[in-house]
C-alpha cells in the first residue's frame, strides 16, 4: 500500500465533469444556437434580465422570511383522564372504537393519546391508544393496563 501524497490525491471517478464549450458548431452536440436558447430578447446579449425591483427591494428585504417545518402527518387526537373517568365504567376495555362510540374523539380520528389532566379512579384496560408517562403512571395507579 502506497502512503498517503498530497501529489497523489485523485478526484472521485465522476465527481468531476469538462465545461461546456459553445459556439463550437452543432456538432459539437449544443445544437443551432450553442447553449443560448431560441431567438428573440433572451437570445441578444443583455436581453431578458429580469424584474427590477424600482424600490421595492428593501420592503421584500424587511419581511420576515417563512422559517420552521411543519409536517404533514395527522397528530393523535388529545384525550383527557376525566374524560375517561366520566365516560366509561370500572374495568372498561379503551380503544379507538369505544372512543367513537362515547364521542370522545370524531368519527375520522386514526389515533388517539391520553394525556394528563384530572384524576382517575376507575380501572381501565387501553388498547392501542399512546399515552404520555404521566398518565401511564396515573392509569396503572388506579391497577388499570397500557397494551
Amino acid at each position: 500500500m502506497t502512503k498517503l501524497a498530497i501529489h497523489k490525491l485523485k478526484a472521485s471517478k465522476g465527481s468531476r465533469h469538462k465545461a461546456k464549450k459553445v459556439g463550437r458548431g452543432n456538432a459539437s452536440g449544443h445544437g443551432n444556437y450553442s447553449g443560448h436558447g431560441g431567438k428573440g430578447q433572451t437570445a441578444r446579449s443583455g436581453g431578458g434580465a429580469g424584474l427590477r425591483l424600482k424600490g421595492f427591494k428593501r420592503l421584500l428585504q424587511s419581511a420576515p422570511k417563512l422559517r420552521g417545518f411543519r409536517s404533514i402527518a395527522k397528530r393523535p387526537t388529545e384525550i383527557y383522564l376525566n374524560d375517561l373517568e366520566a365516560k366509561f365504567e370500572n374495568g372498561a376495555v379503551v380503544n379507538i372504537a369505544t372512543l367513537k362510540e362515547k364521542n370522545l374523539v370524531s368519527d375520522n380520528a386514526k389515533s388517539a393519546k391520553l394525556v394528563g389532566g384530572g384524576k382517575l379512579t376507575k380501572k381501565l384496560i387501553l388498547e392501542g391508544i399512546k399515552t404520555t408517562a404521566n398518565a401511564k403512571a396515573i392509569v396503572e395507579k388506579a391497577q388499570g393496563e397500557v397494551k
